[in-house]
């Protein structure tokens, strides 16, 4: 692409004692794309997420986000550049004391500064606009479908009007035809809120529906970030046996059912 990167990683590692996981990545997302990251276990795509939004210092490399390096950035600025992130967790990390319209009030509250009842008359929308029923709003994490934990996670995650979306596995637990509906649901918001994502998943379905391209994660790198028809030519018997196994087949058959005409 000749585009500028919204986020700009280079020469990444990250290493817990003598444990490598990442050694001198580099990876760009561009504004407007969906990209997708995947890789087999263990080859640290939570961590490059995290890495990303400031929740682990890397041990070296250096991470661009809208042009500013986030490791010179005072704590102040840093703060106000990491609100226009929006982050969704793996396991929707919503606190369970608070009914669905507080949590995401909260940072509408914290970080925003207002009143409880705007903050919460606001969360509505944002639950609304993650496909919640206005009854939702009231009701408390464990009384909800996995389903439907993922919505309010993405809502609050949208609460601050955020221009980039991360994304850790978000159709992970739900049946198909709740993760078909997640993944529509992602390219709508991309397209009606202008987002870029960065989307950590295993899914194959949610690589072939929603991604523009796709970075894959192995051997400490990235060993190959493009195109799906790219990726999936690319010579490493992970990809392949990825990419072209009966469940990436099907995936593929399912995103684009005229070639199989």
């Amino acid at each position: 692409m000749d585009r500028a990167p919204l986020i700009r990683v280079r020469g990444l590692s990250n290493r817990f004692g003598r444990h490598v996981v990442h050694e001198d990545l580099d990876l760009d997302l561009y504004s407007g794309e969906i990209l997708g990251v995947v890789g087999g276990s263990g080859t640290g795509k939570s961590v490059l997420l995290r890495s990303i939004v400031g929740l682990l210092r890397p041990s070296e490399g250096r991470i661009e986000v809208f042009g500013e390096d986030l490791q010179r950035l005072s704590s102040s600025a840093r703060s106000r550049l990491e609100r226009r992130f929006g982050v969704l967790f793996q396991r929707g990390a919503l606190f369970t004391s608070l009914t669905l319209e507080e949590n995401v009030a909260l940072p509408l509250i914290e970080h925003a500064g207002l009143s409880r009842a705007d903050a919460e008359a606001l969360a509505r929308v944002k639950l609304a606009l993650a496909g919640l029923p206005g009854q939702a709003a009231t009701q408390y994490p464990a009384a909800l479908s996995g389903g439907m934990i993922k919505r309010a996670a993405l809502a609050r995650a949208l609460a601050l009007d955020p221009e980039v979306l991360f994304l850790d596995e978000p159709t992970a637990g739900l049946d198909p035809i709740g993760a078909a509906a997640f993944d529509r649901l992602i390219l709508t918001l991309r397209d009606a809120l202008g987002l870029s994502v960065f989307l950590v998943t295993h899914d194959l379905d949610t690589l072939y529906t929603a991604c523009d391209r796709v970075a894959v994660l192995a051997n400490r790198q990235v060993r190959v970030a493009d195109r799906l028809a790219v990726v999936e030519t690319t010579d490493d018997a992970w990809i392949h046996d990825y990419f072209h196994g009966p469940r990436g087949r099907a995936a593929r058959r399912a995103a684009h059912p005229a070639e199989d005409a």
